[in-house]
């Protein structure tokens, strides 16, 4: 449908918007409206997969030492368990979760299928603070994991003492301007960075292996004090089943896995509503990951757990958070340690780039539909400024400590792996398939008590979930109130009797009469059209055609518009519409009609009874109200020239 043509935007704003839907280049549409691009050739599944291990991966700068801090001697017992719960949980679960969503929705779109209206929006809301939560800590985590690593270089600790914080901040600022400039060809950079990361922490394993081996009196002496602490065997699996949820951070990387979706190649007779090759290459990348993800952590742990003073993980020891670069440091000598912290704070801010990656795929893909974030928050580069911005108040909050930041990191990862196991365990049922239902039911349950346990133990990351959601909320309604004038509605379509019936009353005045349809029997109509020609004195042979709007779901806010015609009691031209919202669908229709018949159309109003502040909340909740001073609202805003404007008459 035809709009206002609007002065060429200033080159900065261009720049800052570009790609949104009405600041396309050359004129055209960009976003969501536009015409699709071709379709991504993709990258093999291995390729991706390091995509994913930046996130994934990297945890390995700093999880051993968590695990150390966390669990103690029982850190390896412990990190079994997370190895465990990652193969027979979350593995599973997620491979489920790429069949139901292959186009990297993610669990969080499986669910909103399931509820409606407010209470989904509500309920997406929810679930999208706590995934804010984890990209945002993985961004803030793993900068200042990076900052650790480099003011504890040996060479460096003197020069930059004290000055984490500020390293932290300018890593994060990097990671913004970054994506500012535009985020290219970043698969290829992530396949060096994970293969170099991951065969340099081959050679720390293989060299902490032979010093355990070399050095027996270790181990003898880990497993005599294991045993003094906490007595048998079953003493020792209960306390790790009781400190396994301090270890979640170990499991972060999944829901990334099914976002990089999209980028994976499949086979070349996939289609997008069957992309058979692409769901079946997915699964293989994450087993693959949580497999490789693995076998490091249960080396890792062994071997830090045994050759490192449990004194060096606490907060100011050489080892905290950054466990296996003392190893590095220790054995291998400073030279290679070097290599090792530059591999691993590359590493760990490129985890801040996924992490990006992933917050700029998630929220524009729900908040600007339902109409809750500002019309820019489509294009990339302003969500870049907000992201990152609000990375540095992280930052600034948690004075850039790793070991803080593990609770609301831990607590986001949980909620997203609960969520998408209730979510799988859920389309199992409706699939009918009794043995997974039990399963992922199985599974489910474990991660919500795990879920449970970390929020117990470690409120604040609850904390800063409830405060990522609280804003969320707030800025998504604060923007539905500030959007709700706007026109909403992204292309209208008439079948043949509508538009029989606008371009056969365009031949003489185009009045509409806005019907709020009861019984639809030959009184109503009749009574409505002798009620507005006796309040708008029209007189008797002018003829008019009825116009009925039902709402749907008033929580949507952006669709298309259907008008279809029909004849009532053969008299009476109807044209009926379904909408989230009566005027703003009557203000789309009656732009249409002005377009398609080259007329300025007229429609015509009755009073709404009521107050005028409670008929805007049952406009704003649930799409209707004051329909004939919204509906004119919604015409002026989207028509600011009058001569062009829909004349709107209430009687």
């Amino acid at each position: 449908m035809a709009s206002t043509e609007h002065p060429p935007p200033r080159r900065l704003r261009a720049w800052m918007l570009e790609g949104l839907s009405d600041m396309g280049k050359d004129g055209g549409l960009q976003g969501p409206h536009a015409q699709p691009e071709p379709p991504h050739k993709g990258r093999p599944w291995y390729r991706v997969m390091c995509l994913t291990g930046v996130d994934y991966f990297s945890t390995l700068g700093y999880q051993p030492g968590i695990a150390a801090l966390a669990a103690g001697l029982l850190s390896p017992v412990a990190t079994i368990v997370l190895v465990i719960v990652t193969l027979a949980g979350a593995l599973p679960v997620y491979r489920r979760v790429a069949e139901e969503s292959p186009h990297g929705q993610g669990s969080i779109a499986m669910l909103e299928r399931l509820l409606t209206f407010w209470k989904g929006k509500l309920f997406v809301l929810t679930l999208l603070g706590f995934a804010a939560t984890d990209f945002l800590i993985t961004i803030t985590l793993s900068a200042a994991d990076a900052s650790t690593h480099l003011v504890e270089n040996p060479h460096l600790a003197d020069a930059l003492h004290d000055k984490q914080l500020i390293i932290t901040l300018i890593l994060i600022a990097l990671l913004g301007a970054v994506f500012l400039k535009g985020f290219l060809e970043a698969i290829g950079v992530a396949v060096v960075l994970v293969g170099t990361y991951l065969a340099l922490n081959v050679v720390v394993v293989v060299s902490g292996l032979w010093h355990v081996a070399t050095e027996g009196h270790v181990v003898t002496d880990w497993t005599s004090a294991l045993t003094a602490e906490h007595g048998n065997v079953f003493v020792m699996i209960g306390v790790a089943l009781i400190v396994f949820p301090k270890l979640a951070l170990g499991l972060s990387g999944f829901e990334t896995g099914v976002a990089v979706m999209p980028h994976v190649r499949g086979d070349a007779s996939d289609t997008e509503e069957k992309p058979t090759g692409r769901i079946r290459d997915t699964k293989r990348l994450l087993t693959t990951a949580a497999l490789i993800m693995s076998a490091f952590l249960i080396t890792t742990s062994f071997i830090t757990t045994v050759l490192i003073p449990e004194k060096e993980f606490e907060s100011g020891g050489a080892a905290n958070g950054r466990a296996l670069a003392y190893l590095a440091h220790e054995y291998l000598g400073n030279g290679f340690g070097t290599v090792y912290d530059v591999s691993t704070i590359a590493i760990l801010w490129f985890a801040g780039a996924s992490a990006m990656a992933g917050l700029l795929n998630l929220m524009p893909r729900y908040l600007p539909r339902y109409g809750m974030a500002p019309h820019w928050a489509r294009a990339v580069r302003p969500m870049v400024i907000v992201f990152t911005l609000v990375g540095f108040l992280v930052t600034w909050i948690f004075d850039a400590d790793v070991d803080a930041q593990g609770g609301a990191y831990a607590t986001g990862v949980l909620v997203l792996i609960s969520s998408a196991a209730i979510a799988v365990t859920i389309a199992a049922h409706k699939a009918g398939q009794r043995g997974w239902t039990i399963a992922f039911a199985v599974i489910s349950a474990v991660f919500l008590y795990t879920t449970v346990l970390n929020v117990a133990e470690r409120p604040d990351g609850v904390k800063i979930g409830a405060c990522f959601i609280a804003a969320i909320v707030l800025v998504s309604f604060l923007s539905r109130l500030a959007r709700a004038f706007e026109l909403r509605v992204t292309d209208v379509a008439l079948d043949e009797t509508a538009e029989r019936f606008v371009r056969d009353i365009a031949s003489r005045k185009i009045r509409f009469i806005a019907n709020e349809p009861d019984n639809r029997d030959a009184t109503e109509y009749r009574d409505k059209t002798e009620q507005i020609r006796a309040d708008n004195e029209i007189p008797s042979h002018e003829d008019f055609v009825f116009v009925e709007v039902t709402v749907t779901d008033p929580s949507e806010f952006e669709a298309g518009l259907t008008v279809r015609g029909e004849v009532m009691h053969d008299r009476y031209r109807v044209l009926t519409l379904e909408s989230s919202s009566v005027s703003n669908a009557l203000a789309a229709f009656l732009l249409h009609a002005r377009d398609l018949t080259g007329q300025i159309p007229h429609i015509y109003f009755e009073w709404t009874e009521g107050n005028p502040f409670t008929n805007f909340l049952r406009f704003f909740l649930f799409g209707q109200g004051e329909v004939a001073p919204v509906t004119r609202e919604v015409l002026r805003e989207a028509e600011p020239d009058r001569s062009r404007r829909p004349r709107v008459h209430v009687g």
